[in-house]
């Protein structure tokens, strides 16, 4: 079953036709109704639910029932609603379980109305607005006759488990998120009703998809399955420049690097219980007679590397870190958008064995401030993402001033889940998530404390008395998956751009950092002489050599977002200089050529360099979009 649950103001409908050949009799009064400061519960009785309706009405109700005493709602509005799902219940079980619904609700104490079922109606809706008016929920009854590839007992553990959502402000106030005051924390506003209405599916392309096409950046790959996406040159170069800097900064803060296989045994004891302990649907593929899945992120092997090691108290904390390109996860069809949710993606993956709690928090701490680092490092900075952080209550009782700390170090108010037992490998998790504009949240930066697989896969150290001791582990991504950063840049641009200000990429990631653009063929020979100079000095730069005029050539810069335009003309060929054009201020200034160098190493010393990734001449390139 399927449920959207909404608070509303009011709802009514009007009852317009069949959709049914022989919908539910209802009477002329029954053909219209209304019902004021109700619980809407819109609702989708799914085939699987014929196993087991009775199971199915008894779990729908309580989550009703504690929806509604979140919400204060004492009327129910129970309202049929076949467009949550495209695997429906045959009519008379879905108008069965609709009723008893109806009937147990009712004997809760409820004022409950059902519009009828199997017709097609209009409806006027208004939803208060606050972060719980609007949930999802879905429930599976127990004995369901799911495939292990199409199941996962974490997911539907994660769609089961009840979430206290908090805001925590840097002083130390833990509020109810619906009672915190959202003005001036809009976007947190907007996080907080993402997660706790958990409806991931895009309902349109959000701005990122048009920017990565019209930059051939990246697109979508006819040839293969959802999700999975081909990079052309610009794309290429922007998404090796992030692999190459996300792992230098992993490595300098002292991971070692390894090399894990993608694919791994079904039926491998430890592995199959991690697979039910981790909320991620899997790719499963066969050879001869064995299963065998695809990765969803480096943990599998570089648990299996730490299981066969020799580990010391004096090697702790070891950091080990991979590069996956790729990890799979069958997300499903609604939910892939563009680079911000994918079925095959690189995940910069780094863990870290730590001998105690202790040593485990003082790891969770600095990995949260290099995440922090690795974002400013690409253009985000914390006001352009929310922070969640997720524990158990005891965790909170016992480790209050730790996770408000971590408020401190962001500086601003932050959303809390918590729950009463840990389901969950990890005791302590949070996350960086940046919303777009059509107001999804994507988990970039991540850090978990897991206190379960160390055990699960015989992980050891030896102490100082030389005795055996399972450690604790932490799962790190400072940037999160390398395609969602490039969402988030491209997202952020595209809000930029909406606001009227000139979107760019940051210097280092800017596929062509300077075109040279000479006035006439006359100065051509100037114009590569320039070019020349400035690839020299490891800048990529590229040359206009067509035959458009010269505001035409400007304009096709600008449209590509490169820094900085030089013109040259007899004036500079004679004089030896260079005409700039500044895309970060709008200036337009003459200077030497080694003056442009220094101002352009001085804005990417640190970062990694690529060559140019297109031939240095316009006139030589392809079009790879349209």
């Amino acid at each position: 079953m399927r449920m959207l649950l909404i608070h509303s103001d009011y709802l009514e409908y009007e009852v317009k036709d069949r959709a049914l050949k022989n919908p539910e009799p209802i009477s002329e009064e029954q053909r219209k109704g209304r019902l004021d400061e109700a619980l809407v519960v819109f609702m989708s009785v799914e085939k699987v639910d014929e196993a087991n309706p009775e199971e199915v009405v008894e779990k729908a109700v309580k989550e009703i029932k504690d929806v509604a005493g979140q919400v204060k709602a004492e009327r129910i509005f129970v309202y049929p609603f076949a467009h949550l799902s495209s695997d429906l219940a045959k009519p008379d079980v879905a108008l069965g379980v609709l009723q008893k619904v109806e009937e147990k609700l009712k004997e809760e104490g409820f004022e409950v109305k059902r519009a009828p079922f199997g017709y097609y109606k209009a409806f006027k809706l208004s939803c208060k607005g606050h972060p719980l008016a609007e949930l999802s929920r879905s429930i599976v009854p127990s004995g369901e006759a799911v495939s292990t590839e199409e199941r996962n007992i974490a997911l539907e553990k994660e769609e089961e488990l009840k979430s206290y959502w908090y805001i925590l402000t840097p002083e130390g106030e833990l509020v109810e998120v619906d009672k915190f005051d959202f003005t001036g924390h809009e976007n947190l506003g907007k996080f907080a009703n993402y997660e706790i209405n958990k409806n991931r599916a895009a309902d349109r392309e959000p701005p990122h998809v048009k920017l990565m096409l019209e930059h051939e950046l990246a697109d979508y790959e006819p040839g293969s399955d959802q999700g999975n996406l081909r990079y052309y040159p610009k794309g290429r170069l922007i998404k090796g420049l992030l692999e190459q800097y996300v792992t230098e900064k992993v490595i300098e803060y002292g991971a070692m690097e390894v090399e894990t296989p993608i694919m791994y045994d079904f039926e491998h004891p430890a592995l199959e219980k991690y697979l039910n302990r981790f909320p991620a649907r899997q790719y499963v593929v066969k050879s001869g007679d064995k299963k065998f899945f695809l990765r969803f992120a480096a943990c599998f092997g570089q648990f299996l590397i730490k299981k066969d090691a020799t580990i010391s108290y004096r090697n702790l904390p070891l950091r080990m870190y991979e590069l996956t390109r790729y990890s799979f996860r069958r997300e499903k069809s609604g939910e892939l958008s563009g680079l911000r949710r994918l079925r095959a993606f690189t995940m910069p993956d780094m863990h870290t064995v730590a001998r105690d709690l202790r040593q485990a928090m003082d790891e969770f701490k600095k990995q949260y401030k290099l995440s922090m680092e690795v974002l400013r490092g690409v253009g985000l900075t914390p006001e352009d993402y929310e922070v969640a952080i997720r524990f158990t209550r005891d965790f909170w009782e016992e480790n209050r001033d730790f996770i408000v700390e971590l408020v401190k170090i962001i500086g601003k108010p932050v959303l809390i889940e918590m729950w009463d037992q840990r389901f969950f490998y990890f005791i302590l998790k949070f996350e960086f998530n940046f919303v777009d504009n059509l107001d999804k949240a994507a988990a970039l930066s991540t850090v978990q404390i897991d206190v379960e697989n160390a055990e699960r896969f015989g992980i050891t150290y030896y102490d100082e008395e030389g005795q055996k001791r399972y450690p604790l582990i932490l799962h790190c991504s400072p940037s999160g998956a390398i395609e969602r950063v490039m969402y988030a840049i491209l997202e952020k641009q595209a809000r930029l751009q909406a606001q009227g200000k000139k979107p760019m990429f940051p210097l280092w990631l800017s596929p062509i950092q300077v075109r040279v653009i000479p006035v006439s063929e006359e100065v051509m020979d100037y114009a590569l002489y320039v070019a020349g100079k400035l690839e020299g000095a490891k800048i990529r730069v590229d040359v206009d050599d067509t035959n458009d005029r010269l505001n035409k050539k400007i304009r096709e810069a600008e449209k590509e977002w490169v820094p900085y335009i030089v013109v040259v003309g007899r004036n500079e060929k004679e004089q030896n200089t260079i005409t700039v054009r500044r895309r970060s201020d709008g200036a337009q200034v003459e200077m030497q050529i080694e003056d442009l160098i220094k101002e352009i190493k001085a804005q990417t010393e640190g970062f990694p360099y690529r060559p140019r990734p297109l031939p240095l001449l316009l006139s030589r390139r392809p079009k790879f979009k349209g």
